[in-house]
């Protein structure tokens, strides 16, 4: 996590929202991530959206796993509760303090590599669970923390800075989703702000499992082969008493496309991804319509973004559980240890 904090100075004529506070309120410290990454634009979208929701900073419960997506986390309401886990873990943590206290808004922020691979298992449980959380995928198809392998999303044919093809068919986490009954299932882009944090503020909003596919591009990874500029060429003529790296700046992409409509969309490395943005006479409450649409469209390259599939008929985590209304830390102690009679008929039960 960084260490590096913001200053505290705010302009006096920045807008407050019911609580008082301004959208400076809701940030958290400096990002340490590269410049024009796609997810800093992911973070300026969760500051917006808590904002304008008005969400008590001490009401929010930030959880990630390890890697470049995860370190998010400390860039956001810093007054926030936070759990950063260990590879892949994050889900577990997330539904341990979600049945611990039903009353806090937990938003969980994890990348393509955390959920996909190592921690596939915990997230898949979390959907079926229908656990109360926002769960924000980071998705830029590479290991950008571990100097940029293929993650499990990386599409067929897609080339590595070396030049490498990936060969493995990629995970895509929206039909995943769909094929395990998620309640809330959407996708967007990092640079086109106008529909994530609407998208971020609905998952809030809704009683259950959201997860939010978010196409977050990589801006590390695309220095060239031959060039004497590159990290390859530098390590291998250069003598440094220490391991260093220097990323150039690159200008955020961003994206601006009515719904309806696609547009192609140039990447920092040359290569493009197309989004279709959902028509507003889409119908998201059909589950088996939802995951055909996505497939055909993925058979035209194409990444459909908006609000895919929604289900509010759904018990969540809470109903199916019957956890406690109460937080566990304010449950009286006679309640929480019933005395050895009842105990004992509690485990006489499972003879």
């Amino acid at each position: 996590m960084s260490s590096m904090n913001k200053p505290k100075v705010a302009n006096p004529g920045l807008p407050r929202n019911e609580l008082g506070l301004n959208r400076r309120d809701y940030e958290g410290s400096m990002s340490t991530l590269c410049a024009g990454c796609g997810h800093d634009s992911v973070t300026a979208a969760i500051v917006q959206a808590c904002f304008e929701l008005a969400m008590p900073p001490q009401s929010v419960v930030k959880l990630s796993g390890i890697g470049c997506s995860s370190k998010t986390t400390a860039y956001f309401v810093s007054g926030a509760h936070g759990f950063n886990a260990v590879h892949g873990r994050m889900p577990s943590i997330a539904t341990g303090a979600s049945a611990a206290n039903r009353h806090l808004r937990y938003i969980g922020v994890s990348g393509d590599g955390d959920s996909l691979s190592i921690g596939v298992g915990q997230l898949a449980h979390a959907i079926r669970r229908n656990l109360d959380m926002v769960y924000i995928l980071e998705n830029n198809g590479v290991y950008g923390l571990t100097k940029g392998q293929f993650s499990a999303s990386a599409d067929v044919g897609s080339k590595s800075r070396k030049g490498e093809a990936n060969e493995q068919q990629p995970i895509d986490p929206v039909l995943f989703a769909l094929t395990l009954g998620a309640s809330f299932v959407a996708r967007s882009f990092s640079g086109d702000k106008e529909q994530l944090v609407p998208l971020i503020q609905a998952g809030l909003a809704h009683k259950g499992f959201a997860i939010i596919d978010v196409l977050s591009p990589c801006v590390t990874f695309n220095d060239h082969e031959g060039s004497t500029k590159s990290y390859e060429y530098v390590r291998g003529h250069s003598e440094a008493p220490v391991a260093a790296d220097y990323i150039a700046p690159k200008q955020e992409i961003r994206v601006q496309y009515a719904p309806g409509e696609t547009v192609s969309v140039a990447m920092h490395d040359g290569s493009s991804v197309v989004l279709r943005k959902l028509d507003p006479a889409y119908d998201p409450s059909d589950r088996t319509r939802a995951a055909a649409y996505v497939q055909e469209r993925a058979l035209r390259n194409e990444y459909v973004t908006g609000l895919i599939h929604v289900d509010t008929r759904r018990r969540d985590f809470h109903e199916q559980h019957g956890t406690s209304e109460s937080a566990l830390n304010a449950v009286p102690f006679d309640r929480l240890c019933p005395g050895a009679a009842k105990l004992h008929g509690i485990l006489s039960a499972f003879r």
